[in-house]
């Protein structure tokens, strides 16, 4: 396993450009609506959103109002991907070189839209896709999705989730896309530094951004970015990048407890330590999974 030499934290800096209105109607502490706001600096005005029907069909915005300072194309559950995909064929065939960026929850990436994307990654549309991942479906009453991580309390899984959640990521490495990658909040340089390198690529881009959603798993608004970086510290979601096909770690978890990420949700609140050990297990499985076919290249601060 070869290492790469850490990146500064000052070697990326963030925009002071602002694509997102204020006034918008994301619940306070949303963590989808901070990654939209970070994802639109790195991308830039040249682009075009894709909102499939999800909480931010709602911050987004109703015609002829709009949260956004680009344009957006509002679709149906199933469509983020196919909508996209059919939105930059008509720009290339204008001329224009303008980004099409899919915006999605993770019921309308893991589940309801899963083919969609399937279908667009095996063509290798030009297009970049987003799953917003909130780990469950939060606009319509949090009812669970196969995002939903095992134990965890919804309105459907009132005694806890009892499978362990879909790896989407490696569903999509599996159809040969040039570049997949996840984000969080909790690390915005790492994350404008993944969009940036995903827009300047042609083809499929999957990025999976974990969203702390203060309404869904029942913390303090306040706590939003604190969560996300202990998500990624516990190892709950690892940061990492897969370019044509090649793992890379690009933070190493500082082996934060598992039960401190998960004391302050609620939705967590009724798990036993014995379930706690047993979902501790289960995610160092997996991430020395990971960390068998990945390089490293530490380069996330928070």
């Amino acid at each position: 396993m070869r290492t790469m030499p850490a990146f500064d934290r000052d070697d990326f800096s963030i925009p002071r450009d602002e694509y997102l209105y204020s006034g918008h109607s994301g619940c306070p502490g949303c963590g989808a609506t901070l990654t939209m706001r970070h994802v639109l600096k790195a991308m830039g005005p040249r682009t075009v959103v894709v909102v499939c029907a999800s909480c931010w069909t709602g911050i987004a915005g109703y015609f002829p109002t709009s949260s956004l300072k680009v344009p957006s194309v509002h679709c149906a559950f199933a469509s983020a991907a196919a909508t996209a995909s059919g939105l930059k064929a008509a720009l290339e065939m204008r001329g224009d070189d303008i980004s099409v960026l899919a915006w999605a929850g993770d019921g309308g990436t893991l589940d309801i839209g899963l083919q969609g994307l399937s279908a667009a990654a095996e063509r290798n549309d030009d297009i970049l896709y987003i799953c917003y991942d909130n780990e469950a479906y939060m606009n319509t009453g949090i009812q669970r999705s196969s995002a939903t991580p095992l134990g965890a309390w919804t309105t459907t899984t009132p005694l806890g989730q009892d499978r362990p959640n879909k790896n989407i990521m490696d569903i999509m490495v599996a159809h040969g896309v040039p570049y997949a990658a996840t984000v969080t909040i909790g690390f915005p340089s790492d994350l404008m530094r993944k969009v940036s390198k995903a827009k300047g690529i042609r083809g499929t881009r999957f990025i999976h951004a974990l969203s702390p959603c203060p309404t869904g798993w029942r913390f303090a608004p306040h706590l939003t970015v604190k969560i996300a970086r202990l998500a990624v510290e516990s190892k709950a979601f690892p940061l990492y990048e897969v370019e044509q096909g090649e793992y890379i770690i690009t933070h190493m978890p500082r082996d934060r407890s598992l039960k401190e990420y998960l004391e302050l949700q609620g939705r967590f609140k009724d798990l036993t330590d014995d379930e706690v050990q047993g979902i501790q297990d289960n995610l160092e499985r997996a991430w020395q999974r990971l960390m068998a076919k990945s390089r490293i290249a530490t380069y996330a601060t928070p």
